[in-house]
């Protein structure tokens, strides 16, 4: 099973000012988180952004936040119940037509198909990206884990993480597995600006 384009969003949780220094490896993993919202945003991939407590943790970078559909603030850990699945699998609209002037196949058809790829990134990733990929592979949504752009305050607690979302059913990916299952090959569009990022 391969990433699709069309088939994915990305959710970035809490990458905030006040929480990345303490995050181990947090330069290198903010860089990845960095370069994979700019590649989905050239891409045309939705991105989500949560944030926990921002009023106390502050907020994600503004060189994404900007990018991000929504960026929505959390007490729970997991940002499911935040209100992320209703961004994520919007509530089918009623078809539009008259049902009496239009027979049933003649009526529009509102309802949007559901990106069920997740592509997830964030911190701490054995709290806030742990509870957010379970509660959303409950949903029956693929859930794809970039492992280099995730991160927790202790690398044990990142590793023990990783290992029980394997274990669940969650893609473990680096961030060049995404971004070239996405591109398909190299003469897409994009492929040479991304490629030059990647340098």
């Amino acid at each position: 099973m391969r990433l699709a384009l069309e088939d994915s969003q990305v959710v970035m949780i809490d990458f905030q000012e006040k929480l990345m220094p303490v995050i181990a490896e947090h330069q290198a993993v903010l860089e990845q988180a960095h370069l994979l919202a700019k590649v989905a945003h050239v891409l045309g991939v939705p991105i989500w952004g949560t944030e926990q407590n921002p009023s106390k943790l502050g907020h994600n970078p503004e060189a994404w936040r900007g990018l991000c559909q929504e960026t929505l603030p959390k007490m729970h850990f997991s940002a499911c119940d935040e209100g992320l699945l209703a961004s994520l699998k919007p509530e089918p609209k009623a078809p539009q037509g008259n049902a009496r002037s239009l027979p049933k196949h003649l009526q529009k058809n509102t309802q949007a198909k559901v990106k069920d790829q997740i592509v997830l990134a964030g911190c701490e990733t054995h709290i806030c990206l742990l509870q957010t990929a379970i509660d959303l592979m409950q949903e029956e949504l693929e859930v794809w884990v970039v492992v280099d752009a995730t991160g927790s305050r202790r690398s044990k607690d990142k590793d023990a993480a990783l290992d029980r979302l394997a274990g669940a059913g969650a893609e473990l990916v680096s961030l060049e597995m995404v971004i070239f299952e996405w591109l398909g090959t190299a003469e897409h569009e994009h492929f040479k600006t991304i490629h030059q990022w990647l340098k």
